[in-house]
C-alpha cells in the first residue's frame, strides 16, 4: 500500500509561486506515473499535470502549460508541482495521484492512490 502526502499549500497573491510535494510513504518501485489534480469547491476534479515515474516524461492540461512544472525526486521519493503566476482562479485543493499501471492520464478512475489534498488560495 502506497500512502501519498501533499505539502506546500497556502495563501499567495496573484502572480506569486508556490511549490507543491507529494511524498510517497514507501518505496516507489511498484508506482508507473503519478499526476496532479485539482478541485474547486463546486466543480470537479481538474488534470493539472502527469510525469511518468521511471522516465520522468511530462504532460500538461492546456490549463497548466506555461505555468505548472512538474519534476519528481526519485531517491526521496517525491513528487513536485512547481505553480507561477498564479491567479485567483487557481484557486483549490491541489490532489497527487499514483498509479500502478498504464492508463488514461486524465481520468481519476485510472489512479490507485491518492493524497488527502493541500489547499492553494490565490488573492486578487
Amino acid at each position: 500500500q502506497v500512502q501519498l502526502v501533499e505539502s506546500g499549500g497556502g495563501l499567495v497573491q496573484a502572480g506569486g509561486s508556490l511549490r507543491l510535494s507529494c511524498e510517497a510513504s514507501i518505496r516507489t518501485f511498484s508506482i508507473y506515473r503519478m499526476s496532479w489534480f485539482r478541485q474547486a469547491p463546486g466543480k470537479e476534479r481538474e488534470f493539472l499535470a502527469h510525469i511518468s515515474w521511471r522516465i520522468g516524461s511530462t504532460y500538461y492540461a492546456d490549463s497548466g502549460k506555461g505555468r505548472f512544472t512538474v519534476y519528481r525526486d526519485i531517491d526521496k521519493h517525491t513528487m513536485y508541482l512547481k505553480l507561477v503566476s498564479l491567479k485567483p482562479e487557481d484557486t483549490a485543493v491541489y490532489y497527487c495521484a499514483a498509479a500502478r499501471s498504464l492508463g488514461i492520464v486524465t481520468n481519476t478512475e485510472n489512479y490507485d492512490y491518492w493524497g488527502q489534498g493541500t489547499q492553494v488560495s490565490v488573492s486578487s
